[in-house]
């Protein structure tokens, strides 16, 4: 076996950048990722072990019962290991040492979104919390549009009635793409209404319907961090409902900040007998940047013209028959080796030339331990007189 050491300019490392696209379905507080529905499985009643519309990070204890799923476990020890989750003063109160600490492996996430009152609301709340947590991130984007200015002419962010769409970060990777977001309101099934980014520069306008409010800003996105804030108080059609309390007493038209309804807070009693003809959609797509390492495999002239596979020496022979004694172990050097040159005529052959196939690459450490195997779709014809550079990718 040859071994041959990749020189300085035989590696080198780069990134692809990619745009993942992300479709959500929406319909009584359910939600659907890329399309893909509910799979029962033998004890779960999502194989995933998360619900639907959700993304599980490690994909594992598929289709698992309760009593058997897999788990992390650290054993508390003078190292002083723990998860990232437990605080250094439960680390130090609460385990003793020799202590298991376990966790879990079930952990999922997915878009929420939640409704904002205007200024009623009280200033200390959670609410006026995360909207005030977002005031640097929107000022931020205000060279892209005004419409961003925690504070302008355009109206009070801690003052508005909106809605907050919070997109984790799985889903995008680096960033949003500018231009692909899509937020569609359906109405039994057929188009009523959509916001697109089609300007590119965060604002959230209404495409359709064509009426006087078509071309109206309902919203902004933030792109890097992962938020669609609806802001569009107008009336979408004349589908009245409630959408904010489920009281049936105080039904109104559809807005943009009514809409998606998702969330701990969705109550899918109330959006089954109320807004059973509604269902929502979001669509973008993300900016993931994958690392590639390429390498490159020589196989020079005049080199790898040897194969210790059996099929390179000519069957049959009785030269090919070892001696052993006591002393020693020894094969016969003169086992002739099997002509597969090809000629015009079967008799005579023609003239011998050393002859391989190159069918895979593996890739070895420092210390030649194998830890990557390249195989060819089509073995290479590998003779004396040739040279080849075989290019090798690997995506992280």
């Amino acid at each position: 076996m040859s071994f041959y050491k990749f020189g300085p300019n035989d590696i080198f490392h780069n990134q692809i950048k990619t745009y993942p696209q992300q479709s959500f379905l929406i319909y009584q507080c359910r939600m659907f990722l890329n399309n893909t529905p509910q799979v029962p499985g033998a004890f779960v009643d999502n194989v995933g072990g998360v619900p639907t519309g959700y993304a599980n990070l490690y994909e594992m204890n598929v289709d698992r019962q309760a009593s058997q799923l897999i788990y992390p476990f650290i054993t508390k020890a003078g190292s002083l290991t723990s998860f990232s989750t437990i605080s250094t003063t439960n680390f130090n109160n609460d385990f003793a040492y020799g202590d298991i600490i376990t966790g879990e492996y079930r952990l999922s996430a997915s878009i929420t979104s939640s409704w904002y009152s205007g200024p009623s609301a009280p200033s200390v709340s959670e609410p006026k919390r995360q909207i005030q947590s977002l005031r640097i991130a929107l000022n931020s984007y205000a060279t892209l549009s005004p419409h961003y200015l925690y504070s302008s002419s355009l109206g009070d962010k801690l003052d508005q009635e909106m809605r907050i769409v919070s997109i984790p970060s799985i889903f995008y990777g680096s960033s949003i793409k500018k231009g692909s977001i899509s937020l569609k309101m359906y109405w039994t099934g057929t188009l009523a209404a959509e916001l697109v980014d089609d300007l590119r520069n965060g604002e959230l306008i209404q495409k359709y319907p064509a009426d006087a409010n078509s071309g109206s800003v309902a919203g902004v996105a933030l792109y890097n961090e992962g938020f669609l804030i609806l802001t569009g108080s107008w009336d979408i059609n004349t589908n009245a409902a409630d959408w904010v309390d489920c009281s049936p007493s105080s039904t109104t038209n559809p807005r943009w900040i009514d809409i998606p309804q998702t969330g701990p807070k969705c109550d899918p009693t109330c959006i089954s007998s109320i807004l059973d003809s509604a269902s929502f959609g979001l669509d973008f797509k993300g900016t993931q940047y994958v690392p590639v390492k390429t390498m490159f495999a020589h196989a020079p002239r005049g080199q790898l013209n040897y194969s210790n596979n059996p099929t390179y020496l000519k069957y049959g022979s009785s030269s090919y028959e070892a001696s052993s004694g006591t002393l020693a172990y020894q094969q016969n050097q003169q086992v002739p080796i099997k002509n597969i040159t090809s000629g015009t005529w079967t008799e005579p052959t023609a003239s011998f030339s050393k002859t391989t196939y190159i069918s895979k690459i593996g890739i070895y450490d420092d210390n030649k331990n194998l830890i990557g195997v390249a195989k060819l779709a089509t073995p290479i014809r590998k003779r004396e007189i040739d040279d080849f550079t075989f290019k090798l990718k690997l995506d992280f």
